[in-house]
């Protein structure tokens, strides 16, 4: 079928690159079709629906960020404070240069389509998932748990982060980079006080009444 010639379906998605370039983030359905020449109901069915069509581009887009994050992430030689400043000044680099096709996916498209912010979700938290492993991993924090909660927390950070700071281009991108980094490396000196299994509340010092 011709819905799954992977040549005509990349044609398809840079036909859907171009007008989202050009248009922004609100583009619709029927310009994306004329870019490509053909028709609504072609477009949807080289993709199965609009869902498929947005995941489509997701696919592409966001893999290849993860994919383009992920050897800063793992640099060798590098402590995790440097490596941090330099994945999240190629998160921000990354998203400020493709500012159209950012707002479609994380806004109109997630707004607008449950199946697609589950994908889109999925593929946030698998990152959450991968830096959670890499910080237990490397020993930079000793609970697995614990290494977890700040991945995710510092993945749905940065993400946040830079999603306000497309609103304010005013802001310097050196301070975004270094406000998180200091709150990254704060995270993961500071050690989470002793929990009570019993009623969840932090304990005391031995012997204290």
């Amino acid at each position: 079928m011709s819905g799954r010639d992977p040549d005509r379906r990349r044609a398809l998605l840079d036909a859907a690159d171009r007008v989202i370039l050009t248009q922004g983030p609100e583009v619709s359905m029927a310009a994306i079709a004329a870019e490509a020449g053909i028709t609504k109901p072609i477009l949807y069915r080289h993709f199965g629906d609009k869902s498929g069509l947005y995941q489509a581009l997701a696919d592409r887009h966001v893999r290849t960020v993860i994919a383009q994050l992920r050897p800063e992430l793992v640099a060798p030689g590098a402590d995790l404070r440097g490596r941090a400043r330099a994945t999240i000044g190629v998160y921000l680099d990354l998203i400020s240069a493709n500012r159209n096709l950012y707002r479609f996916l994380f806004h109109r498209a997630s707004a607008e389509d449950s199946r697609f912010r589950s994908h889109m979700t999925a593929l946030v938290r698998g990152l959450g998932e991968e830096l959670g492993g890499l910080l237990a991993g490397e020993r930079a924090v000793a609970d697995p748990v614990r290494a977890q909660v700040l991945g995710h927390a510092f993945v749905g950070m940065v993400q946040t982060t830079g999603d306000w700071w497309l609103e304010h281009p005013e802001v310097d991108r050196v301070q975004v980079v270094e406000g998180l980094v200091d709150v990254i490396a704060a995270a993961l000196v500071r050690q989470p006080a002793a929990v009570s299994p019993r009623n969840g509340r932090a304990s005391h010092a031995a012997g204290h009444t």
